[in-house]
């Protein structure tokens, strides 16, 4: 394995794909998500964002720098880390949170470790590892998402500035981000792959504005939004790796992103099926607790299996990442499989929760309205299922 130290076999699952630092890891995640999230999200629901303080207590713990580099605080570990955060964040029960998070890490910043200069480096990183600077990745427009070739958005290289011009929608950590990877088209006469560039844009860069902060079925503690850029000069020095080749970096890090998510609903899930648990072997109906019905222990049983199989298919194709090898039909499968399994499993926990499921005062209502998205964001199901027949 590409991680420092030998298999865990006294973690949770004792899964050979975790060490003893991965599983560390876990131990860690889990008792902040118990101290310092579970608490206190509930008034972030309602707030719409995670706030500051917290975000930097992350980057204090290292959660922000798992797969950095150690000379700008990062802790240089592997796929398996990022599956670990992810899963975790999942379990939370805080959709909104955890994508806020795992947006900063593992979706927008990443382009900057990925592709970023020297200077680029230097200036960004310890600041991000550290949750001082919040990042947001803006590609999504009101007419492409998935279609990466398909976007609007240009900038025009004007002596030492480009200037950019277009709009972008659905950006995740869009309010309150520090810094912004924006792409856009930097030659609209080439070829759809090769014209699309990212370009690192500051908070309070004249000509780019938050146009409105939207409002969400679900992940209400993540703040999203729409995206103006009028004429935005930013420096040429804030070109994030080759002009043209932004394309390719955003198709590659599909992969990482598309993971996480897999990783994420599978932490959702299981929480959704040990609330559910506790639930159903205390209400008590027609002179019996619920677990007693026959129909509705076989059915956790069954979500519970499904669940474990799609976590093992999220490792296996983490470990593949890890390893160095090409796992775009694994990862793919796996986003497919994870988004549609999430719902499938609200769906049920919802209805095994009766009426209280359909209180907001009930965590699985809450839970059910965040799931819905996995299989929307980072690859709507059918995209994945288009790259796994790809593959076949």
């Amino acid at each position: 394995m590409s991680a420092v130290g030998k298999p865990a076999v006294e973690g949770a699952r004792r899964s050979p794909y975790f060490t003893e630092e991965h599983e560390a890891l876990r131990d860690q995640v889990r008792r902040f998500v118990e101290a310092e999230i579970k608490p206190h999200a509930l008034q972030w629901e309602e707030d719409g964002f995670v706030p500051r303080a917290v975000l930097r207590k992350m980057g204090e713990l290292g959660f922000f720098g798992i797969r950095y580099p150690g000379e700008y605080g990062g802790s240089e570990m592997d796929t398996m880390a990022t599956v670990v955060l992810a899963e975790e964040l999942g379990r939370s029960t805080f959709s909104g949170v955890a994508i806020t998070a795992l947006v900063h890490t593992d979706m927008a910043s990443v382009h900057i470790a990925n592709a970023g200069s020297p200077a680029q480096k230097d200036k960004y990183l310890p600041g991000i590892i550290a949750g001082e600077k919040i990042v947001a990745v803006a590609v999504t427009e009101p007419d492409a998402g998935s279609d990466v070739k398909g976007i609007r958005t240009t900038a025009r290289r004007e002596g030492d500035h480009y200037v950019l011009n277009g709009a972008k929608m659905f950006i995740t950590n869009g309010v309150h981000a520090d810094l912004y990877c924006v792409a856009a088209k930097t030659d609209p006469q080439a070829r759809p792959s090769q014209s699309v560039s990212i370009f690192l844009v500051e908070k309070g860069t004249p000509g780019f504005s938050v146009s409105r902060a939207l409002d969400k079925h679900g992940w209400r503690s993540s703040d999203t939004a729409e995206l103006s850029f009028v004429d935005c000069k930013v420096p040429a020095e804030n070109l994030l790796g080759q002009e043209g080749r932004g394309f390719y970096a955003i198709m590659s890090n599909f992969q990482n992103e598309r993971t996480v998510i897999g990783a994420m609903a599978m932490g959702e899930a299981q929480a959704a099926i040990d609330l559910t648990l506790d639930y159903v072997k205390t209400r008590k109906a027609f002179g019996a607790p619920l677990w007693e019905k026959q129909a509705i222990r076989q059915r956790l049983a069954e979500l519970a299996g499904k669940v474990e199989a799609g976590r093992q298919l999220v490792y296996h194709a983490a470990w593949l990442d890890a390893q160095g090898f090409d796992a775009t039909r694994e990862v793919s499968m796996a986003k497919a499989y994870c988004g549609e399994l999430v719902n499938e499993v609200m769906y049920d926990c919802l209805q095994f929760h009766g009426g209280m499921g359909y209180m907001r005062e009930s965590a699985i209502e809450r839970m059910t309205r965040d799931a819905r998205v996995q299989a929307i964001g980072g690859g709507a199901t059918e995209v994945m299922l288009e790259e796994v027949a790809k593959r076949l």
